[in-house]
């Protein structure tokens, strides 16, 4: 190998201590948050003079908070489903379709990853306010399906390209059918892609803020649009409790996906 880790001599320490202090830099807020959560203190002060549940106590017990984390888990629900059947069949498209202006359709597909959230935000605003579907769950959907679709079809199509074609058509050839054979084998096959696209849309759309802004109305909101209008208002601790919340479905699934990984390798 060109670089040896366990060559690189002094480099190594100094390799080390920077990627501790960059993993430092990205975790410590989280854990600042997580402990004001528990905080005893009716404002956000950090570190917490004692420690207490009553802030969680405080969101489950408030129902505007667990309308906003309903909204939020069906909205993502939707987008998840969406983004994967749409995604499976561009995705089909992408890697064995033959037709010009493919790499060009390719590069289309996945502009949302690359165009400013907000850019997205005020022309989907614009043009909802004209078709009425503003303040509403299908317009929540269709916003949220536009940047959750490109993580779909990244994970798919690289399951795809990795897919031997040869055992979808030998089990066409022993008599399955061409749609027989892909349900049967090629959907099996790759349904480690299938899995890292519902987990990823679904991410995507349970910590979407800045289209739910634009998407919200005063009788629907999600869970990150409540903390961030809660946030203007007061900053009470039932805020980080909240994020804390949030933090934590997105690492679960985060470790979902990595023990599914780390399996399929093994």
């Amino acid at each position: 190998m060109l670089l040896n880790f366990d060559r690189l001599g002094g480099w190594k320490w100094i390799l080390l201590g920077i990627t501790g202090l960059t993993a430092a830099f990205l975790i410590l807020p989280i854990l600042f948050i997580a402990a004001l959560s528990f905080g005893s203190s009716q404002w956000l002060i950090f570190p917490p003079p004692s420690w207490t549940l009553k802030w969680y106590e405080a969101f489950f017990a408030d129902p505007r908070w667990l309308e906003a984390a309903g909204t939020s888990f069906y909205i993502a629900a939707i987008v998840t489903v969406l983004s994967v059947l749409i995604g499976l069949i561009a995705s089909f498209g992408l890697v064995r379709g033959r037709f010009i202006g493919k790499e060009g359709l390719r590069a289309l597909f996945l502009t949302p990853m690359i165009l400013p959230v907000v850019v997205l935000a005020v022309a989907l605003y614009a043009f909802f306010l004209r078709i009425g579907l503003n303040g509403t769950v299908t317009g929540f959907v269709i916003a949220h399906l536009v940047v959750a679709l490109p993580f779909s079809i990244l994970s798919i199509t690289n399951a795809l390209e990795g897919f031997d074609k040869s055992i979808e058509d030998a089990a066409v050839l022993c008599g399955a059918s061409p749609l027989e054979a892909k349900l049967r084998i090629t959907l099996p096959s790759i349904s480690h892609g299938l899995f890292s696209a519902a987990v990823f849309s679904f991410l995507t759309s349970w910590d979407e803020v800045v289209l739910a802004i634009f998407m919200a109305s005063p009788t629907l909101q999600t869970l990150p649009v409540k903390i961030w209008a809660t946030l203007r208002q007061d900053l009470t601790p039932v805020i980080a409790a909240a994020s804390t919340l949030l933090i934590v479905v997105t690492i679960a699934l985060m470790l979902l996906v990595a023990l599914l990984r780390k399996g399929l390798k093994s």
